[in-house]
């Protein structure tokens, strides 16, 4: 193993392992719009059209779906589907929930990541870049909406979950579920005018709307807020995550514990890419 190589791959890396990801993500959008997706569960109609649009932008295989039995377990994403449609039972009778990545304003999936291949770009989507995965997992575990999937039974597994369509956002194109939504469901924008839409939907029916806009203050804000007519806990919903970002948890500990514990992800990584260099 070439020393040189070992240590030029540690300090780039294990430098960026100690950077904050509540900084890095604030850094991101600092002056900017984040965009993000209004969710107006009341219009849903449980056709599952954004699921079949979400496989077929990104390549993933066809939903399979039992219409008869398929909405009485709550559906969750998998490594297969970035998006899934589940159907509650509520006291304001039946609702359609689409679920997928929050797209959090400070990701905890991004500060956990030693690599910064869980990375959030300055429009808001969360992406993944698989050149600089060490396949740790760390992403998986601080996710509190359990999120991030890896591919277990594949022989080069990969970590899956939406990406917003970042690559049709960059080509000006919306999210190809918003795109395909025939009850007009999905709202894609700009987060802010996204949270006025929202209230100004609920100022204008009151007796319609739950009054609360899930995600607009939920683990620090997310990309992603829903409206509801019922309590957002009868929809599945996470009510206990606060108000604080998740990486904002994690300062303290960053700043107090061992060196040698943070930069341990990173030193792993960089013995792999200069073993790698010296297979070639």
């Amino acid at each position: 193993m070439h020393r040189r190589a070992f240590l030029k791959n540690l300090g780039a890396i294990g430098g960026s392992s100690l950077s904050l990801g509540t900084i890095r993500a604030a850094e991101l959008t600092a002056g900017r719009q984040p965009v993000g997706v209004l969710v107006d569960t009341t219009r849903c109609l449980g056709c599952r059209s954004c699921e079949n649009a979400c496989a077929e932008a990104h390549g993933l295989p066809k939903p399979d779906f039992d219409s008869k039995t398929g909405y009485d377990n709550v559906r969750l994403t998998t490594e297969t589907r970035w998006t899934a449609v589940s159907r509650y039972e509520t006291d304001a009778g039946r609702f359609h929930v689409k679920r997928q990545c929050m797209h959090c304003a400070q990701p905890a999936c991004v500060a956990a990541c030693p690599t910064d291949a869980m990375y959030k770009t300055s429009k808001g989507p969360v992406i993944w870049r698989e050149d600089k995965c060490m396949g740790c997992r760390y992403c998986m575990v601080s996710c509190p909406f359990d999120i991030p999937k890896f591919e277990f039974d594949k022989a080069i597994p990969k970590i899956q979950k939406c990406i917003l369509c970042w690559d049709r956002l960059q080509k000006g194109e919306p999210p190809a579920c918003v795109q395909k939504c025939p009850g007009k469901a999905l709202l894609f924008g700009d987060r802010n005018d996204l949270i006025e839409t929202a209230r100004k939907r609920i100022y204008a029916d009151p007796d319609k709307y739950h009054h609360r806009i899930y995600g607009e203050y939920e683990a620090g804000g997310t990309g992603w807020l829903y409206i509801s007519a019922v309590p957002f806990e009868q929809l599945g919903f996470r009510t206990d995550l606060g108000t604080t970002a998740y990486p904002e948890y994690t300062k303290q500990f960053l700043y107090s514990v061992p060196v040698v514990l943070l930069l341990w992800p990173a030193m792993l990584l960089a013995l792999n890419k200069a073993t790698e260099k010296e297979k070639e």
